[in-house]
């Protein structure tokens, strides 16, 4: 794991030594265990490596190959490298101790610009062909590793974080009012859908799945990959053989993550995304004679739990079943007292380098990276794509369907399961999947509801300057209040790169500060494809929802986490308990914030002042999820970001 820089000039000339200095020097703000440099005449290569792996450890990066004449600066991890051994016909002598950038290296030179289709993991890197006079780059198909680029007449460079690109002469700071426009207007998580753009005028960056070249002077980008459905599914004969199949693509894809000299974390919620990651990782560990240390955000101990009875926001009793099963873990339950989303703010601005959205979960995301820090895991094991991979299985969705197809006897045989399951009487399911099936001729209210119902931030000026509302209006971005489809919404999380940016960003920039590398098995391309080939019975079955995953993990999770269907985890339902004893400085700010011309400039300062006046001056735990205080807590982030740009 690194951040890697470089810089390319043009027409031969050689780099500014004063650039090269200042661009390293930007990047002491992370955490490094060594800093090299690689410079021949017209190019710079830079590393400020973070070892992880046991081959990275000593790893001359950036690397040249004199022979090859090539060079390269990787921030890489690489999950098939027995796979590429073996196409590539590596010497068995070689396998051991060879490098993950020196196997990109090798990759190029068989593939070239294919190359990055071949490789599995989580990788940005940039090579130097000197034979070609060419500049290659890419970044893995779903983006968990930044890489930012800034071009200007007579040169172009890289980085894998923003701020470093400042410090190059030439290069000013300035608000790109289109992204800002997506993201103030986006109700969603998601940040904008402009997968080249950033918060920043001039940076750029290379979308998921993307290479770059740069040859006398011109740049040109590509995508080499794409997830998406097979044309045929996956044919079985027997749901043994479907479970058994997905046991070894996950166990596959869970093993190649664990490499590191470091302790091994996992983030552990009660629900089954992350419940298999622990449950197929923590024997694997036992071999290597490691312990699983597992994190687990649980609310503060004064915390009323205001959800509904289908929903609980204290999972801590399925955890710690998960946790007695799976066995050969050190379970941390951390409930993080005096911590909340409003103290946070201008730390996460300044780590992520621009404005967020998951403000619900900000403080305890980082406190369990910090404590990971603390514990000496090199990796940190998620499942945050598993809704829309191993877990997926949408009942209602998948019944509205078959009612659309009218395939009677499978739809009611199925409700008739799924009632008894759920322990809720067809008279009441009916009307739901009908509204879903037939969104139009039922006239539901959702399928009606204008786009202004939804308060935005987005200050009505700089909407119409940008034209946000209109870029937006093909985009699946929440504004339109139509019913949700999950089929649907699988497509987009594996298909949008905008939202693969999204998660990239933040992953990125976490591990960069933390020296914690997030990685998520329930996201590998391997466990992805197989997932999409899979048929929907298979998801949805006697009733049962996610049931591939819930068969699949019959001895590696308790009955009580694998089979339950009738609770869901809910997190961040307790950030506004937490910001109670911080509300009047919350509110205080926000007047601040209306009477500011920077923040009138951008954000609707009359729907702020409303907002305000509907939450008031004591606010209930309950509104964690309501519109106005979710936008005034937006609008607050936007606010402060636009004064530390200022």
């Amino acid at each position: 794991m690194s951040a890697i820089a470089g810089i390319l000039c043009y027409d031969e000339e050689t780099v500014s030594i004063e650039d090269s200095k200042k661009l390293m020097q930007a990047l002491r703000r992370y955490p490094a265990d060594d800093v090299q440099i690689w410079q021949n005449g017209p190019v710079f290569l830079g590393c400020h490596a973070q070892w992880i792996t046991p081959e990275s450890v000593h790893e001359r990066l950036p690397y040249y190959d004199g022979l090859k004449r090539l060079a390269i600066t990787a921030d890489a991890i690489i999950d098939n490298r027995e796979e590429l051994f073996n196409r590539l016909q590596v010497d068995h002598d070689r396998r051991k101790g060879m490098t993950d950038s020196e196997l990109i290296l090798l990759a190029y030179l068989k593939w070239e610009r294919e190359a990055p289709r071949y490789l599995i993991g989580d990788f940005a890197f940039v090579l130097w062909d000197e034979k070609k006079r060419l500049l290659f780059g890419a970044r893995d198909l779903l983006g968990s590793r930044t890489l930012y680029y800034h071009r200007q007449e007579r040169q172009f460079a890289f980085c894998t974080a923003v701020n470093p690109l400042f410090e190059l002469t030439g290069v000013k700071k300035a608000l790109n009012e289109s992204w800002f426009a997506e993201f103030l207007a986006i109700p969603i998580i998601l940040d904008s859908i402009e997968v080249n753009a950033t918060v920043y005028r001039d940076i750029e960056q290379l979308p998921p799945a993307h290479w770059l070249t740069v040859e006398d002077g011109k740049l040109a980008l590509g995508q080499y990959d794409s997830l998406e459905a097979p044309r045929e599914q996956l044919r079985l004969k027997t749901n043994g053989e479907y479970e058994e199949a997905f046991r070894d693509v996950f166990q596959e894809a869970v093993t190649s993550k664990l490499r590191t000299f470091r302790q091994v974390g996992a983030s552990l919620s009660g629900g089954l995304d992350s419940g298999a990651v622990v449950g197929f990782a923590a024997n694997p560990l036992l071999k290597e004679g490691k312990t699983l240390h597992t994190y687990s955000y649980v609310p503060s101990p004064d915390f009323v739990d205001w959800t509904s009875r289908r929903m609980v926001a204290d999972e801590s009793p399925y955890i710690q079943a998960a946790v007695r099963h799976v066995g050969n873990i050190t379970h941390n339950g951390l409930d993080f007292p005096g911590r909340n989303s409003f103290d946070e703010i201008d730390d996460l601005i300044g780590l992520l380098e621009a404005p967020y959205k998951f403000f619900e979960n900000s403080f305890w995301i980082k406190g369990i990276l910090e404590k990971a820090q603390q514990d000496g895991v090199g990796v940190l094991l998620t499942g945050a794509r598993g809704n829309y991979s191993i877990s997926w299985g949408p009942a209602m969705d998948y019944y509205a369907k078959l009612l659309r197809k009218l395939r009677w006897f499978h739809f009611y045989r199925e409700l008739k399961h799924y009632g008894r399951r759920m322990n809720i009487g067809r008279s009441r399911l009916l009307p739901i999947i009908g509204k879903q099936a037939f969104p139009y001729a039922t006239r539901s209210f959702y399928s009606r509801r204008p786009k202004n119902e939804i308060p935005n931030v987005i200050h009505p000026d700089l909407a119409a300057r940008t034209n946000v509302f209109e870029k937006l209006r093909l985009h699946d971005v929440g504004l339109e209040g139509a019913s949700f489809d999950e089929f649907e919404a699988r497509d987009y999380q594996f298909g949008n790169l905008a939202a693969s940016n999204h998660q990239g960003t933040s992953i990125t920039k976490f591990s960069l500060h933390y020296s914690v590398w997030e990685r998520d098995p329930t996201a590998d391309p391997r466990v992805v494809r197989f997932c999409l080939s899979v048929p929907i019975e298979q998801y949805v079955q006697n009733g049962m929802d996610r049931s591939l995953v819930r068969r699949a993990t019959e001895s590696y999770l308790p009955d009580d986490v694998r089979l339950n269907q009738r609770v869901r985890g809910v997190q961040g339902a307790d950030w506004i308990h937490r910001m109670i004893p911080m509300w009047r400085c919350f509110i205080e700010e926000l007047r601040k914030l209306c009477r500011d011309p920077v923040a009138s400039h951008y954000l609707n300062v009359d729907q702020i002042k409303t907002s305000l006046e509907k939450i008031g001056q004591t606010p209930k735990p309950e509104y964690a999820y309501d519109t106005d205080a979710r936008l005034l807590m937006r609008a607050l982030i936007a606010y402060r970001f636009l004064r530390q740009f200022q």
